[in-house]
């Protein structure tokens, strides 16, 4: 698994000395309440104890909402002619994202008067506003650095509400940068595609916004002209965003399938079953639409499992020889998936040639070969280690995933390889996403999200109850996607 980030990005230390900071802080204060007219605290016994904690605490949100009013006043009268940078609209949603997220509210002491998110919610959405202008901007580095503000404030927090109103102009702007842009503006507005899709959900919005995005996003995939780069993203795209929008919609899943199937069948042996040599940062590409691939793969029905498991396993199982570490631990990974899906159609599924497979993953998970990266042995050895117990014995080795007080478990390779694309896509975000957002708490199991006070965090479950409880709730939504699968078998 990948490590973690906070979700805060970290802010620069302050040239402020600790000593220092009451008197700056008062010193600010007073300067800017002479730009403002704020009157100045009167001396004597109140008035004098600004350095107690609750008056510089009052002194200090007074500037705060001070500041909050000088900038609307800026935005409703005339602007200044010095604008703002691309940079420094993506540092501001940034910040915004991250502080709006952290808490609800700020009491202000002594009075109980609430100084909510509201404020920080307002102005975030006011600089996503200007971000999607900036998408029909004729210049190319304008909307390149629109694309990363709104990737950044897409995967910081969940804006349904934002967005609902919005998402046929950001659809329209995303296909216009993926139709005419470069090769990065390409790759930045798939990533945003599937950021739009994810926070959207599995409604009608969702489905909409998949049927107009899908047909250029695959046109990219499978055009060998394309920039890789480009290429390897609108593969993590298509595969989020039919996941997402299209699971029951069997004809787009069967096409989604088809186009990530044409680009990683690429690295199948030849028919002398010698593997083919490929150019630089192919393997990458041939990673991402296997991958994504596989996550398509955990809404198909049994009868297409099943000619799954004739058709690729042999071919994959040969693909465990590439030179390409990320491809082979991507392979393997697909592998254990394959054998989990035909497992749970029928318990006693083997793989004909299992004993070759396991002496190549047991070759892979003991490699010390020193011409390779002691990384990337290191890595290797401990995802092929698992691959082989579950294939042996059908054993895996659970992740607990913690998010505030809750926690999910990763108890199989299913599971792993969903949680791993929306991590992929969320990056930092996606513990924010799975506290908040409906869409991964459904996926997940986890139920609406939690409204915490005083009295919850003292009444909190146990670890094994928690564990039983998102396990019951796995194998519930399981059995019910089950149910879609045999509707859609009929028609794949």
């Amino acid at each position: 698994m990948g490590r973690w980030w906070k979700l805060e990005p970290q802010r620069a230390r302050s040239s402020v000395p600790n000593i220092s900071k009451n008197i700056y802080h008062r010193n600010l204060l007073r300067c800017f309440g002479a730009a403002v007219g704020m009157p100045r605290s009167k001396k004597g016994k109140r008035g004098g104890n600004s350095s107690s904690k609750g008056s510089l605490r009052q002194e200090v949100l007074q500037l705060q909402l001070s500041k909050t009013a000088l900038s609307r006043a800026g935005r409703n009268g005339v602007r200044g002619e010095s604008g703002v940078s691309d940079d420094d609209l993506a540092s501001d949603i940034v910040s915004h994202c991250s502080s709006a997220s952290e808490s609800a509210s700020v009491i202000e002491e002594g009075t109980g008067e609430v100084v909510d998110e509201q404020t920080a919610q307002e102005e975030t959405e006011d600089k996503l506003k200007q971000c999607i202008d900036n998408l029909m901007d004729k210049s190319a580095k304008t909307r390149l650095a629109a694309l990363e503000s709104l990737r950044l404030g897409f995967s910081s927090r969940v804006l349904y509400e934002f967005l609902l109103e919005r998402h046929f102009t950001i659809c329209d702007c995303l296909e216009r940068s993926l139709r005419k842009g470069g090769g990065e503006e390409q790759a930045a507005a798939a990533t945003v595609c599937a950021l739009l899709c994810m926070q959207l959900g599995g409604g009608v919005e969702g489905e909409e916004g998949f049927k107009m995005l899908r047909p250029i996003l695959s046109s990219i995939l499978i055009d060998s002209c394309a920039s890789l780069s480009a290429r390897q993203s609108c593969a993590r795209a298509l595969g989020m965003c039919c996941y997402v929008s299209a699971s029951d919609d069997a004809e787009d899943l069967i096409k989604s399938l088809g186009h990530l199937e044409s680009v990683f069948v690429g690295a199948y042996p030849l028919g002398d079953g010698t593997l083919p040599a490929v150019k630089a940062g192919t393997p990458a590409l041939h990673s991402a639409a296997l991958q994504s691939w596989a996550l398509l793969c955990t809404l198909c029905p049994a009868s297409r499992i099943n000619t799954i498991l004739n058709h690729h396993l042999p071919r994959l199982h040969a693909c465990l020889e590439s030179s390409e570490v990320n491809f082979r631990i991507a392979v393997g990974e697909t592998i254990a998936l394959l054998y989990e899906l035909g497992r749970d159609i029928d318990q006693e599924f083997e793989y004909e040639d299992c004993d070759a497979l396991c002496d190549s993953l047991k070759s892979l998970a003991t490699d010390g070969n020193k011409h390779r990266a002691k990384n990337d042995r290191r890595k290797q050895r401990s995802i092929f280690r698992e691959v082989l117990h579950y294939i042996e014995n059908e054993d895996f080795t659970e992740e607990k995933i913690q998010f505030g007080i809750e926690a999910i478990y990763i108890d199989g390779w299913m599971r792993h390889r969903i949680y791993d694309a929306f991590k992929e896509v969320l990056e930092s975000g996606v513990r924010h996403h799975l506290q908040f957002n409906p869409l991964l708490r459904d996926i997940f199991g986890l139920g609406p999200p939690l409204i915490m006070d005083a009295s919850v965090k003292a009444s909190r479950i146990s670890r094994t109850e928690r564990h039983l409880f998102n396990s019951a709730a796995f194998k519930a939504r399981t059995k019910l996607r089950n149910k879609v699968r045999d509707k859609r078998a009929d028609v794949m």
